[in-house]
């Protein structure tokens, strides 16, 4: 089954405009976020989906694989469908344009998971170990229930930790996904979802129509870039590497 890893890319972005064309380490953050998922043993391609010329430029630039796909999408995910057109994929994962300090080992999990059990869709955690994580609102928690399913993603703070209680293992979203391609066909048919809208979080729309979510554990201590805080916090990251 040929699998395909997929990055949207928007130029549009309230709080960091032109986000994938941010430079850190000396490449744009699109080609960072490209290299990592290249890396991964079980992918048979990486595709950029992109609105923007300016993009598809760089991303030609560097060597990469890039599509336009029209700026009316409503989501990455809805870009994501619409940039594998005709190509052949029984697999497809959804990675986010912003993560640039995903390991490739983290898409190859899903796409095991995706080859050895029955589901329609799949992603990823990592536990919580900065309180401060836990209360901010760009980082999206999520709680599974006892299979290893979400019950429910979120930015609030959840599990609430009622009355000083021991905290448990609490977990934040990664932005990653794995489809099944027919599952991904039908996710973008699905109307919109109150929940997504309230949240911005489109994987709500997965459980408000009656879907389960695989979410699996794994240790991560990367970051997505979402503010200018992070993208310095980025630069800093990256750079002490390199020297």
């Amino acid at each position: 089954m040929k699998k395909l890893i997929v990055i949207p890319a928007r130029y549009e972005s309230t709080r960091l405009p032109g986000k994938p064309l941010l430079e850190i380490a000396g490449k744009p953050l699109i080609q960072l976020v490209y290299e990592r998922a290249a890396e991964s043993r079980l992918q048979n391609g990486v595709i950029v989906a992109t609105d923007d010329e300016r993009i598809l430029r760089a991303v030609t630039a560097f060597g990469g694989d890039a599509v336009m796909t029209s700026p009316s999408c409503r989501s990455g995910t809805d870009r994501v469908f619409e940039a594998i057109g005709e190509r052949e994929a029984g697999l497809v994962i959804n990675l986010q344009g912003d993560e640039p300090f995903m390991r490739p080992d983290m898409a190859d999990l899903l796409f095991s998971v995706m080859d050895n059990e029955d589901l329609d869709m799949a992603t990823l955690c990592s536990p919580i170990a900065d309180d401060r994580e836990y209360h901010d609102p760009n980082t999206v928690k999520v709680v599974l229930d006892g299979r290893g399913f979400a019950l429910y993603f979120s930015r609030s703070p959840i599990p609430h930790l009622r009355n000083g209680a021991a905290k448990p293992l609490l977990y934040k979203h990664i932005g990653i996904y794995a489809f099944k391609r027919d599952f991904l066909e039908r996710f973008v048919k699905m109307p919109r979802s109150r929940l997504e809208d309230l949240e911005s979080l489109e994987q709500l729309r997965v459980l408000e129509n009656g879907f389960r979510i695989r979410v699996l554990t794994t240790q991560y201590d990367g970051f997505g870039i979402d503010t200018p805080a992070d993208l310095q916090r980025a630069r800093l990251t990256l750079d002490r590497k390199i020297s």
